[in-house]
């Protein structure tokens, strides 16, 4: 029992939470709002319309770009909206919690495998109701001495498998959900670690028998190690916190990620031949394969949901060229999944099938906008060089947006690296979702 002046304290701590909570909602509303209405009378677009000579083709495109900026206001309030309503699911309980197969993929992991491994074992699970298969994709270092250690140090817990020689992620998953006996299949990567009680969260939202896949929330692991692993924290609180939970409000979460995802193992292994043996234009599919598998799972009528409360910490890249290999991947398997995605939604519900064509097509269309502009200013910027002031103003104003919805996740001067992340994307690597886009039949890993 706590002392009284614990529990004062815990309502204080309460009620200021709930306070800075509906401060930064009344906030993002308010300035959402002042966006739409500054776009639509016009004050923000003309200092930019003023400045391109009139009856050009260039006026045309900022037309066009300050329209879709528009509709794309309406649409992240409308998301927003989502994004105040969620709520997390319950976590299942011990004396309920059903048979659990969690699968971790390695390659090249080291000694970090055998964190990932520990982080599972010890977790808030009934150990007769839970079973871990590591799965050695071939490994040309040390990962398979520390696997084997972790497994004998485990017995009956933890099974190791051991592959020849590399087959890519999809087999290596593959072979946990041929052999694997559970209800729920959970997914880990090898450099990341769980949360004690994860497990129980994640196997929550599949007590509803319409939720085929869960999408855990990814935190970085290593944020202390350099400014990229910094502004990637901001960014993963910012994709999942907000994006996924929005998503999870219409039961349409795109993908569930690799770091930490739980699937129904019926729904599973009616979709794994499909899965295992993608292929577009002729050329096998080896990498983004969570998102591959939550479009399969979309497809087969079920819901993927986004679990807050399951937490997974996971390594990112601490270097410029290893964090364009990581988003070159995932560009390439945003490209691909994300037209199988629009077919997808229109068998869906209607309010899955509106929302997400509506997403879909406004994100779209305001890539191909946005990268027309960005020449465009770019190409005035060399004779006026108010253009391009007024670019980078845009890029902050835009960034400081984004860090309100970090801040209702996180009271942190963190924050700070969100806004520093947006220069950064803008001058490395806009270059990333173009060329994703016309090598998306490439086949390389890049990290293996």
């Amino acid at each position: 029992m706590c002392p009284p002046s614990s529990k004062v304290n815990f309502v204080n701590t309460t009620a200021q939470s709930r306070r800075w909570e509906r401060t930064i909602q009344i906030t993002i509303l308010s300035v959402i709002l002042l966006f739409i209405y500054e776009i639509q009378f016009q004050r923000t677009s003309w200092s930019l319309l003023n400045i391109i000579h009139a009856g050009s083709a260039n006026r045309l495109i900022i037309h066009l770009s300050l329209v879709w900026t528009y509709i794309g206001a309406f649409l992240l309030l409308f998301r927003t909206l989502l994004w105040f309503n969620y709520r997390p699911y319950a976590s299942a309980l011990t004396h309920d919690a059903p048979f659990l197969t969690v699968i971790i993929p390695a390659y090249n992991e080291g000694a970090m495998v055998e964190q990932s491994i520990e982080s599972v074992a010890a977790a808030h699970y009934p150990r007769d109701r839970l079973e871990i298969f590591v799965v050695d994709d071939g490994s040309k270092d040390d990962t398979w001495e520390f696997i084997a250690r972790a497994a004998e140090r485990h017995p009956g817990l933890v099974t190791a498998v051991r592959f020849p020689h590399n087959r890519g992620k999809r087999a290596a998953l593959a072979e946990g959900f041929r052999k694997g006996r559970g209800e729920v299949i959970i997914t880990i990567d090898s450099d990341s670690v769980i949360d004690p009680g994860t497990l129980l969260a994640m196997v929550g939202p599949l007590r509803n028998p319409k939720v085929g896949a869960v999408a855990g929330r990814v935190a970085v692991y290593n944020r202390d190690e350099g400014l990229i692993p910094r502004m990637l924290h901001v960014r993963y609180i910012l994709s999942f916190d907000f994006i996924r939970a929005a998503q999870s409000m219409y039961g349409t979460v795109y993908c569930c990620p690799g770091a930490l995802a739980a699937y129904r193992a019926t729904v599973v292994h009616t979709v794994l031949e499909r899965w295992e043996n993608q292929t577009l234009l002729g050329e096998r599919c080896t990498f983004g394969e969570d998102r591959a598998m939550t479009n399969y799972i979309l497809a087969e009528n079920y819901n993927a949901v986004y679990q807050r409360t399951a937490v997974v910490h996971t390594i990112v890249p601490v270097t410029y060229d290893r964090l364009c290999k990581m988003f070159l991947r995932w560009d390439r398997s945003y490209v691909r999944e994300e037209f199988r995605l629009g077919f997808i939604a229109m068998r869906r519900s209607f309010t899955s099938r509106l929302i997400t064509v509506t997403d879909i097509v406004v994100t779209n269309v305001s890539y191909l906008l946005g990268y027309a502009s960005l020449l465009l200013i770019l190409g005035l910027s060399v004779t006026n060089h108010k253009v391009l002031i007024y670019m980078l103003t845009a890029i902050g104003l835009s960034a400081t947006m984004n860090t309100l919805y970090y801040l209702k996740a996180e009271r942190s001067w963190n924050f700070i690296y969100g806004i520093v992340y947006a220069y950064y994307y803008f001058f490395t690597m806009f270059w990333i979702l173009p060329y994703a886009a016309l090598t998306v039949r490439a086949k390389s890993w890049l990290t293996r």
